[in-house]
């Protein structure tokens, strides 16, 4: 029997590879611009060879996931205000399999309830256009907006100065959700949480 490779494994293949790509190493040739070979000839085409590339081995390891049943589900840990949360998310860089969708509903409402109690008295705002945008919002639409949701994960911007604590809430897989590629089926709002004064970052 063959070994099979672990997430954290595959992450690390995922990071040599990218780093390939990028240094030029790796290329898909194949790739043209337009279509049109005397347009082609004229454009540069080595980013979008070298993207492409990554994008064709990233797909090779997501079959390898399904076809072994490979965990995209990563642990994270995160510090706001002195309370620490342990929490499950999908590498960004991972597929989300069926039994990771569980697990991260599994542990939605833990998530948001830490999310509520380290953001009492933040202003609220909800990010639009692509994160461009906020329009400030109140605690009510932040529940209105995870009961319609199935999954959630955390994130943070700090400094000495500043804090924004962002909750993402998705539904549907994780990596469709983060660029808005699979909408409707796969989603995502976040919510920022600021302290009062302050504008959202991230």
């Amino acid at each position: 029997m063959s070994k099979v490779y672990t997430t954290e494994q595959l992450i690390q293949i995922l990071r040599s590879e990218r780093q390939a790509c990028l240094k030029g190493n790796r290329l898909k040739l194949a790739v043209t611009v337009s279509g049109n070979p005397v347009i082609d000839q004229f454009i540069r085409t080595d980013g979008l060879q070298q993207f492409t590339a990554y994008q064709d081995f990233k797909a090779t390891i997501h079959e390898y996931q399904n076809e072994h049943q490979v965990s995209g589900i990563v642990w994270r840990e995160v510090t706001i205000k002195g309370k620490m949360l342990r929490y499950p998310e999908v590498d960004a860089q991972l597929i989300a399999l069926a039994s990771d969708i569980k697990i991260l509903k599994a542990a939605k409402s833990s998530i948001v309830e830490f999310w509520n109690q380290v953001t009492v008295g933040m202003d609220l705002y909800l990010s639009f256009s692509h994160g461009k945008q906020h329009r400030q919002i109140e605690k009510f639409d932040v529940d209105r907006i995870a009961q319609r949701t199935e999954w959630t994960s955390l994130s943070k911007c700090e400094n000495t100065n500043f804090l924004e604590v962002i909750l993402h809430l998705g539904w549907g897989q994780p990596q469709e959700a983060c660029y808005k590629r699979g909408f409707p089926t796969s989603g995502s709002e976040c919510i920022h949480a600021v302290n009062p004064g302050n504008r959202p970052i991230g």
